[in-house]
């Protein structure tokens, strides 16, 4: 079988070789000097030789001088499509090297395909479409690495507000890492894409892992990526993590209170040692990533009952920035409010209307459990649900429950906080029930009425001991 098998391949060889030389333009053999040793009965005609013997033994340069088959012969790698000038002429051509049984580099054979390279216009054309759209595919892909919000967007005027924008504009001048720590619906991300955006690694990119939303078998493949074939089904030509992604740039992450123990490990390596392995791959690599964590839990509580590593706390924990709830900065509701009004009927192509002060008072009159991203759904609703020019306070109360916590009074801190802290309390566990119970006590879903996350809403209810 072995001797019929090399037989056969000797003779596709041959027959591979005289079909090619009858099909194209011409074809020419060099021999390991680059000498000529043969070349087709046509070739010569297309060069204008006259006499076709007097060019055997010649170097290749002498008859065709600018050929690269010295080059393919030196280097043994082909050279599969190239444009050979030849006096006014300019001809397609393939070079390809010629081994031996032992793969020694003997010789060169190339081959004229056509003698006009506007032949190759299809292919070009082709390739050049190929080209743009891989240039158009790579140019959105930046823009989604680029953040949409500034310290612009973080709206407030408050002095808890101008605080927090304070501390942020210092930390985005420094490379530290940042832990934004803050009840969900607070602005974590947009905080973290402003001092990305103000930061030296503006013009890297910003990339985010929302570590809950994410299965934890799929993490570590997540973070640090996957080599080629490392497992069944796995992309052969492997896929790059999101550290490879941020190189340069901002990682964030999201609810890193969400993170397992066993990738808490391997993240504080990752960031100590800025090198990882990829899954499947024994080669380290290495990444130049600014890391900005988030997390709506009481990390410190969950340091002391061991489980969250303290090593990766103190290393997330450099630079702390801490969102305040919505129901510590009212003084921001009327501004924060006509902004979203704003952004909400832009976004759904609708004319822009006003909020009169009749409905920011309703709007003082809820406690906010969900913050600004609560907010947001509230006056989303309520805008396409009514058809005046100006939201007013009956639009809200069809979208809103009754109201559970009077509008906050000056002067009186001591008495007055606490009734407040029990109406939030009061008010979320009212909401957490009737979500729960409008979705049939399916957690997920409840969660995403409530516009939180899942741990998000399990903490509350072991909390609120629901």
């Amino acid at each position: 079988m072995t001797s019929r098998g090399e037989t056969l391949r000797e003779l596709a060889s041959q027959s591979l070789l005289s079909h090619f030389a009858d099909l194209c333009e011409g074809a020419v053999i060099v021999d390991a000097d680059a000498r000529v040793v043969w070349m087709s009965d046509r070739y010569p005609g297309r060069l204008g030789l006259d006499d076709p013997a007097a060019v055997i033994g010649r170097p290749i340069e002498e008859v065709i001088p600018n050929s690269q088959m010295r080059q393919v012969v030196e280097s043994g790698r082909p050279i599969m499509v190239d444009i050979m000038d030849f006096g006014d002429e300019a001809f397609v051509v393939t070079r390809l090297p010629l081994r031996d049984a032992a793969g020694k580099v003997v010789g060169a054979v190339g081959f004229m395909l056509y003698d006009d390279p506007r032949h190759l216009t299809p292919v070009v054309a082709r390739f050049q479409r190929l080209r743009a759209d891989l240039a158009e595919a790579e140019r959105k892909l930046v823009a989604e690495r680029r953040t949409r919000y500034s310290f612009a967007s973080f709206v407030g005027v408050g002095p808890a507000c101008a605080e927090l924008k304070g501390a942020a504009r210092r930390a985005a001048r420094t490379a530290s890492s940042v832990l934004i720590v803050g009840e969900t619906g607070t602005g974590k991300e947009l905080l973290a894409q402003a001092i990305h955006a103000a930061s030296p690694r503006a013009a890297g990119p910003f990339v985010a892992v929302n570590i809950a939303a994410v299965p934890e078998t799929l993490l570590e493949a997540e973070f640090f990526g996957v080599a080629p074939g490392a497992y069944t089904g796995a992309d052969r030509r492997g896929r790059e993590g999101k550290f490879k992604l941020a190189d340069g740039g901002t990682l964030f992450l999201d609810e890193i209170g969400d993170m397992s123990l066993t990738l808490q490990a391997k993240l504080l390596r990752t960031l100590q040692e800025r090198e990882f392995e990829a899954v499947g791959s024994n080669r380290l690599e290495t990444a130049d990533v600014r890391v900005i964590a988030a997390t709506s839990r009481d990390l410190e509580k969950m340091v002391a009952e061991g489980t969250f590593r303290a090593d990766l706390y103190y290393r997330l924990n450099v630079i702390r920035l801490e969102t305040p709830p919505l129901r510590e900065r009212m003084e921001d509701l009327p501004l924060l409010a006509e902004y979203l009004v704003e952004q909400i009927c832009r976004r759904q192509g609708m004319p822009v209307r006003g909020i009169s002060a009749d409905a920011i008072e309703r709007l003082r009159r809820h406690a906010w459990p969900g913050n600004v991203r609560e907010l947001s759904n509230v006056l989303e609703r309520a805008l396409l649900m009514s058809d005046g020019d100006v939201l007013e306070a009956a639009d809200l109360e069809r979208v809103m429950p009754p109201p559970t916590a009077p509008a906050p009074a000056t002067g009186r801190a001591g008495a007055d906080a606490v009734g407040l802290a029990e109406a939030v309390a009061h008010a979320e566990r009212h909401a957490i029930a009737a979500a729960i119970d409008r979705c049939h006590g399916n957690k997920a879903q409840a969660a995403r009425l409530l516009g939180i996350s899942r741990a998000a809403l399990y903490e509350k209810i072991a909390a609120l001991g629901l």
